[in-house]
């Protein structure tokens, strides 16, 4: 399966933004370090907004452009549907439900088959879940304290359009987030215009 390889950390500081989350990521930003801190052209305004939308999901360019065609089809803004494409991703949803301490961690824990979607084994990432779904941790994987503490620990950072069940290790997703919502720092509008070229 082809994934984001290299330096968390210097990514984060490349980009000029904290995309992965952790609190220690953008410690060694100084001025000069991100690509946001140079003069840039407005394509390369668009490019690096794209970049840091795609760092935050983890998705490669084949798979993000693939999104980005489907979004353009959808009735509705570009920005918004794409937006809620790559939020409905299975791995996505692992980590804000609590699952893990990253997308990478959720990505591999999805990929070893330990989640439930309504019942059913899905071990595919890019998994797209549909309001009303139920993420379960499986009956096996529950006895990795690694996972059920770090699910029990997040019970505090909960969205909106989550519902947890931490006695019994279920996430739902119980409706498309609104756009102010989402816990990201991006102008979508801009990366619909890289692509509207």
């Amino acid at each position: 399966m082809a994934k984001m390889r290299g330096p968390r950390f210097k990514m984060c500081r490349r980009l000029g933004l904290n995309v992965i989350g952790h609190p220690n990521a953008m410690k060694r930003a100084a001025r000069g370090t991100s690509r946001a801190d140079k003069k840039l052209s407005d394509y390369g305004v668009r490019l690096l907004e794209k970049q840091r939308l795609r760092a935050y999901y983890g998705v490669l360019e084949k798979q993000f452009s693939r999104y980005v065609k489907e979004a353009f089809k959808s009735k509705r803004q570009p920005g918004e549907a794409l937006l809620l494409r790559l939020e409905s991703r299975l791995d996505n949803m692992v980590y804000r439900m609590g699952f893990a301490s990253s997308i990478r961690a959720s990505r591999q824990m999805v990929n070893h088959g330990h989640f439930l979607v309504n019942g059913e084994k899905v071990n595919i990432p890019s998994y797209r879940l549909q309001p009303g779904d139920k993420v379960m941790l499986r009956e096996k994987s529950r006895k990795v304290e690694l996972f059920t503490n770090t699910f029990k620990e997040n019970e505090l950072n909960s969205l909106p359009y989550i519902e947890k069940d931490v006695d019994n290790f279920i996430g739902t997703y119980v409706r498309e987030p609104e756009r102010n919502e989402l816990p990201i720092e991006i102008d979508e509008q801009l990366i619909v215009e890289f692509y509207s070229k």
